[in-house]
């Protein structure tokens, strides 16, 4: 670990000269709101967004990615035979991600990256990746990432962790991937190591100071699992829901897809589409059943996989960063929080 000291006049220089190697993806505000979009060779990124509509997991995680190809000409020696798409994997930069959005990739981590299966797409893009994070110095009314073991500095999953100065960036590099990066970039002006470590941990109490969000998970790991299914406050919970499925496209954490195949000629292809536990087709047998057909039984799925199921599989906290999109997205108003408040409190009556 090291301190780099980036004058702000450098700063589009330095990542300029970087994209000789590296594909560059940032913050670009539109009409619509602040996006993690690849970045032209005549864009940068917009280092002074507050919050991004969505996450940057569609950097390793894409909402339309193909996997495997085939020929359907027989005149080919090896047709119909399913190959792994030609995909590239050049190594690319995420330049001002948010540090909960970086947490977020690490759960996400432990599903596609396993002792028992490794997804070769998800882990060839997160190889390749190199994640640029920015401090939050004003952290929003959503956000509640100090309750669920992250923070507006949080370190995890970051390569290189910039704080902003004014006039200049403070970077934190904490990985080889961030100092070869920042090689890349030509930013080599050293800071002192203590000094520099002291203002990131004032400038973290600060930020802190600022949350007065949060959610209460405490109690969810002792509860035993079939009484929180069997909880009568389900039916409350998803009366308003109306399926839309906003709460897991913006969520950094979600990771539910589906596959299709397409035929076009002589070739076929199959591809990875995100898709969302709230849907009623998510869940459809070929046969027509659905074993999750009425909009409670999907609405309890959503919070009780982020809350109870993550939680015991992994024992490592709930599947949520506390970026607060959800809450802030949903039409009408229902509040992760609030349900997590009741699962928390919940007891079972006799």
């Amino acid at each position: 670990m090291k301190f780099i000291t980036i004058d702000k006049k450098d700063w589009t220089k330095g990542i300029d000269k970087s994209r000789k190697t590296y594909q560059l993806f940032g913050p670009v505000k539109d009409k619509n709101g602040c996006k993690i979009k690849e970045l032209d060779a005549d864009l940068a990124p917009d280092m002074d967004y507050h919050e991004s509509v969505m996450s940057a997991k569609s950097v390793l995680f894409p909402q339309t990615e193909t996997i495997l190809t085939t020929c359907l000409n027989e005149a080919v020696e090896d047709h119909h035979i399913m190959k792994r798409a030609q995909n590239t994997y050049t190594p690319r930069a995420v330049l001002g991600i948010r540090p909960y959005d970086a947490k977020a990739i690490l759960l996400v981590k432990m599903n596609f990256d396993t002792d028992d299966y490794k997804d070769p797409y998800w882990c060839d893009a997160y190889a390749a990746t190199t994640l640029v994070g920015l401090g939050i110095t004003k952290p929003g009314p959503f956000d509640f990432s100090t309750s669920v073991g992250c923070g507006p500095f949080c370190e995890e999953g970051l390569d290189i962790l910039l704080a902003d100065l004014d006039d200049h960036y403070l970077a934190k590099v904490l990985t080889p991937k961030g100092e070869a990066y920042a090689a890349a970039c030509g930013f080599d002006a050293a800071a002192d190591d203590r000094e520099s470590q002291s203002l990131f941990d004032i400038l973290q109490k600060e930020a802190e100071k600022n949350i007065a969000s949060s959610i209460e998970t405490d109690k969810l790991k002792e509860k035993v699992l079939l009484d929180l299914h069997e909880a009568p406050f389900w039916d409350d919970i998803a009366f308003s829901c109306i399926n839309c499925g906003t709460c897991t496209y913006v969520c950094p954490t979600c990771w539910c897809f589906d596959i299709q195949d397409e035929v076009k000629q002589k070739e076929s292809s199959r591809f990875r589409n995100w898709d969302t536990c709230m849907s009623p087709l998510f869940t459809r047998h070929a046969t027509g059943h659905n074993p999750r057909g009425a909009k409670v039984q999907r609405v309890r799925q959503r919070f009780m996989h982020k809350l109870k199921y993550f939680l015991d599989k992994y024992d490592q906290g709930i599947m949520c960063v506390g970026c607060g999109r959800c809450v802030k997205s949903c039409p009408v108003n229902i509040d992760i929080r609030q349900v997590a408040h009741t699962m928390n409190t919940f007891e079972k009556k006799d």
